[in-house]
């Protein structure tokens, strides 16, 4: 069917009627963005500025946070403007442009973690190899070739979605811009889209969770067969990091996936916060509290950083 009329501009959710609602909302969503940008900055630094932290696993965690804070960086903040502005409206290209990049970052956060994942295989599981399989150009060409991946998955959804004619409405029934909100408002056949996301969420989310499984099958086996020191510590971050990708996928599985005809706005608000939102806030707290080289790290910087303001 032929859109009637262009769209030129999409209105966003609101945030909940009534100003101890909209206070709540923002002080909430704030709350979690300063959060986010705190633990993910301090990570960088430690990382970058303690040579001891210059090691493969750290390189991706690194990467894993700059990620993590333009991930929030993308919904996070326009939400909680509009939430007290009241301008809801964003354009079609803003729209286009913010669902590129929250696909884009969706699926590296998924290949950081996979990676991440592999890793921490090969460190307990093949500790004499370790050296010789993550040289720095290794971790550099995976972390090239999955920001690569991330701009052709994308790409792909981005340009199929806004082929689609738009003329149910132009209030879009989420905090951001998003593919299953947009699919709800067109008036095109939709059927291809849905194919093409199922089919690439099998390969690219299946293709990941069942790389990390595996991963962690191995080391779980490795660390009950032989449990030195380090095995055990390098464990101990494993249980959170499985918790982290099923939050990850679950929910974002059940914004993307579920039928249109079976959408539930509030549903989808809080689904969508859980992809967005608490991957990139829990992923500091699991790779710095619960990582004693990361608080040493913290310590040797922090009295580097005093020692400097003293002179």
């Amino acid at each position: 069917m032929a859109n009637s009329t262009m769209v030129t501009e999409f209105i966003l959710l609101g945030s909940p009627d009534g100003w101890n609602m909209t206070v709540l909302y923002f002080t909430i969503f704030t709350g979690t963005y300063l959060g986010t940008l705190l633990g993910n900055l301090l990570i960088v630094t430690v990382t970058t500025a303690d040579h001891n932290l210059h090691t493969p696993m750290y390189f991706f965690l690194r990467n894993l946070s700059i990620l993590d804070m333009c991930y929030i960086s993308i919904t996070v903040p326009n939400a909680c403007v509009n939430s007290l502005t009241g301008n809801r409206v964003i354009s079609v290209g803003g729209c286009a442009t913010q669902i590129f990049l929250v696909i884009f970052c969706g699926c590296d956060e998924l290949l950081f973690l996979s990676i991440m994942a592999w890793d921490r295989y090969v460190a307990i599981c093949q500790p004499l190899q370790y050296p010789i399989i993550m040289t720095p150009q290794f971790c550099v060409r995976m972390t090239l070739a999955s920001l690569l991946s991330g701009l052709v998955y994308a790409g792909v959804h981005t340009g199929s979605t806004f082929q689609l004619s738009f003329c149910h409405s132009n209030v879009v029934h989420q905090f951001f811009c998003d593919v299953p909100s947009l699919r709800r408002l067109s008036c095109s056949d939709t059927r291809y889209n849905m194919v093409l996301l199922l089919v690439s969420f099998i390969i690219v989310g299946g293709g990941c969770f069942g790389l990390i499984i595996m991963s962690y099958i191995h080391i779980f086996s490795t660390v009950l067969k032989s449990p030195t020191r380090a095995s055990v510590k390098a464990f101990s971050t494993c249980t959170p990091h499985i918790l982290v990708v099923s939050i990850f996928l679950s929910s974002s599985t059940g914004v993307y996936l579920r039928p249109s005809a079976t959408s539930d706005t509030l549903q989808d608000l809080i689904l969508s916060a859980f992809y967005t939102m608490i991957p990139p806030l829990l992923n500091p707290l699991i790779y710095s509290l619960r990582n004693k080289q990361v608080m040493e790290a913290m310590g040797r910087v922090m009295r580097i950083q005093f020692f400097l303001r003293k002179c």
